[in-house]
């Protein structure tokens, strides 16, 4: 883990996209196709604001009741597993259902447990129950949908890569996460990434958003004037700071 608490804390006060807009300047990666969900998924908690993490990862499949019989002891060995990795963590849950839905994975006794084990929150390629009690228990969760009943809920494999809305993660690696959707960065993209987002968020309030807000008594053609100026402005400081002009 390449990145303070502190550091972590202070990634948590950006939304995922300003996250995505510093990440994009910094990595090597395919910008329109890596790092981030390529499948639609649902935040239950938006009033929580982002989560940021490192990812402990699961697979279950709540359909099949051989799960159960064939390890007696899944839930404990793979608590153990959880509470021997340092925080915070965020549980990505592969459900090897999908597409069907049968069970959930969380409800309120797992989300409490997980909370107590140093978890934020989870992503879930399925369906979670008990809304109300996870909220309570300050549990954030993205998921596909809300669901009644756990079937045979029992962790099959854990500290293994998954794929969860069409986007593979392994274990360690480190997520934000929010309503818009959720990023997992690379390794060698951590170390740089609180810096790269900040500058980008300033880089737009210096230029493009403040051009745009002070357009009052001008005419069209001096604000697209302006605008045009700002523009060119915020590509060439992006350009100074890391080589790439950005998205404008």
């Amino acid at each position: 883990m390449s990145l303070t608490h502190a550091e972590i804390l202070q990634l948590k006060r950006w939304n995922t996209p300003t996250i995505y807009n510093g990440w994009e300047q910094i990595t090597s990666c395919d910008i329109a196709g890596d790092g981030f969900n390529l499948e639609e998924c649902r935040d239950f908690m938006p009033q929580m604001g982002p989560m940021v993490g490192y990812a402990v990862t699961v697979q279950f499949e709540p359909s099949n009741p051989e799960h159960p019989r064939a390890n007696p002891n899944a839930w404990s060995e793979y608590r153990a597993y959880v509470a021997s990795v340092p925080g915070p963590k965020i549980v990505v849950v592969q459900d090897l259902d999908k597409p069907r839905v049968v069970g959930a994975f969380w409800g309120e006794v797992n989300s409490n447990i997980h909370r107590a084990l140093g978890c934020v929150g989870t992503i879930i390629d399925g369906a979670i129950r008990d809304l109300d009690e996870m909220n309570n228990a300050g549990f954030k969760a993205l998921a596909r949908r809300l669901c009644v009943g756990h079937g045979h809920s029992c962790p099959v494999k854990w500290n293994c890569e998954v794929e969860v809305f069409g986007r593979p993660v392994r274990p360690g690696q480190l997520i934000h996460a929010d309503k818009h959707g959720f990023m997992v960065i690379p390794d060698e993209d951590q170390p740089r990434l609180l810096e790269a987002a900040r500058f980008m968020d300033t880089n737009e309030c210096d230029h493009l958003i403040s051009a745009a807000r002070g357009t009052a008594g001008k005419s069209a053609a001096q604000a697209l004037e302006e605008i045009d100026i700002a523009a060119a402005a915020f590509g060439q400081a992006a350009c100074r700071k890391f080589g790439r002009k950005g998205e404008w």
